[in-house]
């Protein structure tokens, strides 16, 4: 991890540094897919002769995967690589707007970026600075071939609202532990007082390409992906021009903007999701998220008692650099060895229970319909997430929560590296948040929203017919009931994977041993002695459980 200051310069557009007039510019593009505030962008058409907008297609990351347990590459998912390729057509077609175009070519990024500076003498190098270590290692690459030549870079921090190092040394070496700190530590942002770059006038056009094999945005079924059909069309349109399309949307009601709470929104709503859905446009970065925060806070100008952070929408921007910077700050933030801040749990290995939560087959209605959504969709509620990441680990099944990070990783269209591992971290109680005696019931939570279970009726339509009274517990249905709804538990419908009231106390005896260990080692847990702590909770479980938690998975 660096924290050069040198590496995160941002210039505000009085303030950049003089530039050799004439000269080729590389704009970069990864994340940030968006012509408004593109400082990266701005600065590349400034006294240039030449622009080269360029996007890398990695065949690592679109390759077709035929042994994933769902539809996409070794790493993504088709819907979020669907996202990805429409919000390139769309900078495309902006670009074009301009004067200009964006250049897609295919390879390694790294590989192909270099090629690029030598066959397009390029003198200028830019892109948005990117904190996750991918893009960490990816960067040191280009970046100390760039220097070696002599090309200037520029890669300023606008994926989120504060420089992490700015926040990291101001906390003395070391990222604040929550959301609190973070916003007391950050303060206002200090593009705050001047207006954003909103869109350049002109962008000088795309000089000779050389031998480079430019091509355009190809299509999911020119990467090799078979036309797949869905009962429903996709929740998501990739690009900037929708993402600018949603944020008037969501704020063109100023009172709901104002007054927003996150904690009081509701899981189960579908048909009228009840947040802004702007997740996987500031994932991908086809809207700024500073822009975003500048909108919000003209709104809350016209209102005396607006919520505040942690709860409000601003609140919800702050907890997103909130984990951004935590995941910058602390080594293997997305492992639980080795990793600090993480409590060291002796989570179950049984790949049949993983297989049961991942395609929905747990045999309870609310975490299997949410994980029906998410696998359509690309996207669920937050507290859907609360609900079904605590059911696999530290509320129901014990299961590793990297397990359960990596099938979000690849099913949710808005995964992001630092929030999807910060949230399973907080989840399942190894990080953040250390109540785990606190859990959500897969059954009595989301009857606090939907007492007649219209959201299990949709997502999962062998239920539509069960009546309210068994829709969240189906399997206490009488044999006549299920028989008159067309369900029959355990033939129909799975029968539920475990005994959630036996199953939770295990989990929280289970937790708290480890809590024990943790504490009397200081954090420092040896593989042995993991090992040690799972051998006796193992025993324990054996002895104060004589049947087989788990049924037979159908």
């Amino acid at each position: 991890m660096r924290l050069s200051s040198q590496t995160f310069t941002c210039f505000s557009p009085s303030s950049y540094p003089n530039m050799t007039s004439g000269s080729n510019s590389l704009m970069w593009f990864r994340k940030g897919l968006r012509i408004h505030d593109n400082p990266a962008l701005e600065y590349a058409a400034k006294n240039s002769t030449h622009v080269y907008p360029l996007f890398v297609i990695d065949p690592h990351y679109m390759k077709p995967d035929p042994t994933a347990f769902s539809p996409g590459s070794n790493l993504a998912g088709l819907n979020r690589i669907r996202f990805l390729l429409e919000s390139l057509v769309d900078l495309d077609s902006n670009l074009k707007k301009l004067g200009a175009r964006l250049l897609v070519l295919h390879g390694e990024p790294g590989e192909v970026l270099i090629r690029c500076l030598k066959e397009w003498d390029i003198k200028r190098l830019c892109f948005e600075y990117d904190t996750d270590p991918y893009y960490q290692a990816l960067d040191a690459k280009v970046q100390s071939y760039a220097l070696e030549s002599g090309i200037e870079i520029f890669s300023p921090v606008s994926h989120t609202l504060f420089n992490p190092a700015d926040i990291i040394q101001k906390n003395g070496g070391t990222p604040p532990m929550n959301c609190l700190s973070f916003s007391k530590l950050a303060g206002e942002p200090h593009w705050l007082s001047s207006s954003l770059s909103t869109t350049p006038s002109v962008i000088p056009p795309v000089g000779d390409v050389g031998n480079c094999e430019i091509s355009e945005v190809p299509t999911v079924k020119q990467l090799g992906y078979d036309d797949i059909q869905e009962d429903e069309p996709p929740v998501f349109k990739g690009g900037e021009s929708e993402a600018l399309r949603r944020l008037r949307e969501s704020t063109k009601d100023k009172k709901w903007v104002a007054t927003f709470e996150k904690p009081n929104t509701d899981p189960s709503a579908f048909i009228k999701p009840s947040t802004t859905m702007l997740s996987p446009y500031l994932k991908f970065g086809c809207l700024s998220s500073r822009y975003f925060y500048q909108c919000i806070k003209e709104i809350e100008k016209e209102f005396k008692n607006h919520t505040s952070p942690p709860v409000s929408l601003l609140g919800q921007l702050f907890w997103r650099d909130f984990f951004y910077t935590v995941g910058f700050g602390t080594p293997n933030f997305d492992r639980m060895r080795g990793n600090k801040i993480c409590r060291q749990i002796p989570w179950n290995n049984d790949d049949e229970l993983l297989a049961a939560w991942r395609d929905a087959r747990t045999g309870f209605p609310w975490i299997d319909a949410i994980m029906v959504q998410l696998r359509k969709w690309g996207w669920i509620h937050h507290l859907a997430r609360h609900s079904v990441a605590c059911f696999l680990t530290r509320g129901d099944l014990f299961i590793h929560w990297e397990k359960g990070r990596d099938v979000f990783e690849r099913l949710l269209v808005d995964s992001d590296w630092a929030i999807n591992n910060g949230n399973w971290l907080w989840l399942s109680c190894s990080a953040f948040f250390y109540q785990y005696h606190r859990i959500y019931s897969p059954i009595t939570f989301g009857k606090k929203y939907d007492p007649t279970g219209a959201y299990i009726r949709h997502f999962l339509p062998v239920l539509k017919d069960m009546p309210k009274e068994y829709i969240y517990e189906p399997w206490t249905a009488p044999l006549s009931v299920q028989t008159k709804a067309k369900c029959i538990i355990g033939k129909d419908y799975p029968k539920p994977v475990i005994s959630h009231e036996t199953a939770s106390k295990e989990c929280k005896r289970k937790m708290a041993e480890a809590y024990d260990l943790n504490k009397k080692q200081n954090g420092i847990v040896s593989d042995e002695d993991l090992q040690n702590l799972r051998t006796r909770v193992e025993d324990q479980s054996q002895a104060t459980v004589p049947r087989r938690l788990k049924q037979k998975l159908i």
